[in-house]
């Protein structure tokens, strides 16, 4: 076992080492981002209003009339996971439209719990799993296929739920 051991370590020094060499050969930068006298500023990066795919989650775009309507119910699927049932009325699901320019009608949801981002839903179920135990908000809004979410006079178009996880 001692033998094993010391190969590892060996393994590792030489590895890590490789992978500095390998890096600073292609010019990667190891440090990171310069935090200058230790004050980051978060004004610089996007925090919920975008994605990583570069998504301005800002926009708003008025519906329309009629509005679409939404409503969200949450069924038991087993002790911590439920199944969510987004139900909606003047609104397609349109996965294949994503990315694409907004057309009327037409999007995708956003599912949050407590506050957080956890999914986009393309279809009108989806499984939340192994929530934590405990009480969970869940809030569900439409967003078009060009990534701006759907408002009905100014307030946007969504459904909130609570469960509790025991």
């Amino acid at each position: 076992m001692p033998r094993t051991f010391v190969f590892l370590l060996i393994g590792l020094f030489f590895g890590t080492g490789f992978g500095f060499l390998l890096a600073a050969g292609t010019g990667v930068q190891l440090e990171g981002h310069h935090h200058g006298d230790g004050v980051h500023d978060h004004a610089a990066h996007d925090h919920g209003q975008g994605d990583m795919n570069g998504h301005d989650h800002s926009r708003m775009v008025e519906a329309g009339t009629p509005a679409p309507t939404l409503r969200i119910a949450l069924h038991p699927d087993g002790a911590q996971s439920r199944n969510l049932h987004i139900e909606v009325t003047g609104f397609t699901f349109d996965p294949e439209g994503v990315n694409g320019p907004h057309e009327p009608g037409k999007g995708h949801a956003h599912v949050y719990v407590d506050g957080v981002k956890v999914a986009r839903a393309y279809g009108p179920w989806m499984q939340l799993q192994a929530l934590p135990v405990g009480p969970h908000d869940i809030r569900v809004a439409l967003y078009t296929n060009d990534h701006s979410q759907l408002v009905s006079n100014g307030e946007p178009i969504e459904a909130t739920a609570q469960v509790v996880i025991e």
